[in-house]
């Protein structure tokens, strides 16, 4: 009885369509880097994947910052600084422990003067607000390195 009622609609025609338009272009073609040295941008960290019928490694599938570490390992280079920040002194807001980073914020974990005083605190410095620990009252202050354009991810 319902559909008796209701006026018949017709499937809706669509005036303009860019699928056309899609395939006349073609895709472009990035090359794969295969080394620090052929890295120009964020489309060469693009692993090639695996060949048909095998499972791909971690260098054929992985992407992005992850593909740029294992390029750097391959050349015995580490590309992301690793090492501890000092714990020799306390941070205090007239002079704080510098933290590099190249984003806005960072993640610190904390563990007292000396080390291992304390179980670790993690702590955020951002550009705007430094971080203070609230076990041993250490400050932390961002050191930021980046170019300040907004980045794509």
């Amino acid at each position: 009885m319902l559909r008796q009622c209701l006026p018949r609609v017709r499937p809706a025609s669509r005036l303009f369509s860019t699928a056309s338009i899609l395939r006349q272009q073609t895709p472009k073609q990035f090359k794969t880097a295969t080394s620090l040295a052929e890295v120009e941008g964020i489309e060469n960290l693009v692993g090639p994947g695996a060949k048909t019928g095998t499972v791909p490694t971690d260098l054929e599938q992985a992407t992005g910052l992850e593909r740029y570490e294992l390029l750097g390992k391959l050349e015995g280079i580490e590309v992301f600084d690793e090492t501890p920040l000092e714990a020799v002194r306390k941070g205090t807001m007239k002079d704080p422990i510098l933290v590099d980073s190249y984003d806005d914020y960072r993640y610190v974990g904390c563990t007292g003067v000396p080390a291992d005083s304390h179980n670790i605190e993690w702590l955020k410095p951002t550009t705007e607000k430094n971080a203070r620990c609230w076990e041993c009252g250490s400050v932390y202050k961002l050191n930021f390195l980046g170019s300040g354009k907004p980045h794509h991810h």
